[in-house]
């Protein structure tokens, strides 16, 4: 009889099946499928198959900050971004960086006189009015909001119940950005 072994595949173990046999793992922090095919002695193929619910966005917001390292800092410690890259540039600026939070991402660098900073810049003050604010799905809204508020966000719109279902709030980040955070989830099966 052939030896069962563990074979880690990321944070998950599970048993070595047999030959040929398909494991189909969902990675819920990545929002990636993964279909592992399992070979003779151990030996697998994998590959990263997206759909519909996995497919990475196609729509990632844009921001530039006067001081793009502490709004890092602010975003991934108040909100729960986390960083997926970040390019420094001269003077303590940020080139480019790159924050996730669950599989939606938003892109930002340090305001600059570029081409690109011609188009967009920080808010002209910490109570601007926007044209364009990220809404953010998180499933434990309740949680999250206190998080904020405890962080020191700035609340515009208090956590509320909507009719059309789940829980949302508003609030600005130290330079003014306003960000929308709920758990109405429109993508959700109903």
């Amino acid at each position: 009889m052939r030896e069962v072994r563990p074979l880690v595949i990321a944070r998950a173990s599970v048993p070595d099946p047999t030959a040929g046999q398909t494991l189909v793992v969902r990675y819920t922090d990545s929002y990636r499928l993964t279909i592992v095919t399992y070979r003779d002695r151990g030996n697998s193929a994998v590959r990263t198959v997206k759909d519909r619910k996995t497919m990475s966005p196609s729509i990632i917001p844009t921001l530039r900050y006067h001081d793009a390292p502490s709004a890092i800092s602010w975003l991934c410690k108040t909100f729960g971004f986390k960083e997926h890259l970040v390019v420094p540039g001269d003077d303590g600026q940020i080139r480019h960086a790159q924050l996730t939070f669950g599989n939606g991402m938003i892109m930002l660098g340090s305001a600059r006189d570029d081409d690109f900073g011609k188009l967009q810049a920080p808010p002209g003050s910490l109570d601007a009015v926007v044209c364009q604010s990220p809404y953010i799905v998180v499933p434990e809204i309740d949680d999250h909001y206190q998080h904020a508020v405890a962080a020191g966000a700035e609340i515009v719109m208090p956590l509320t119940a909507e009719d059309y279902g789940g829980k949302n709030y508003s609030c600005r980040d130290p330079e003014g950005y306003l960000w929308n955070f709920g758990s109405y989830d429109p993508w959700a099966e109903s």
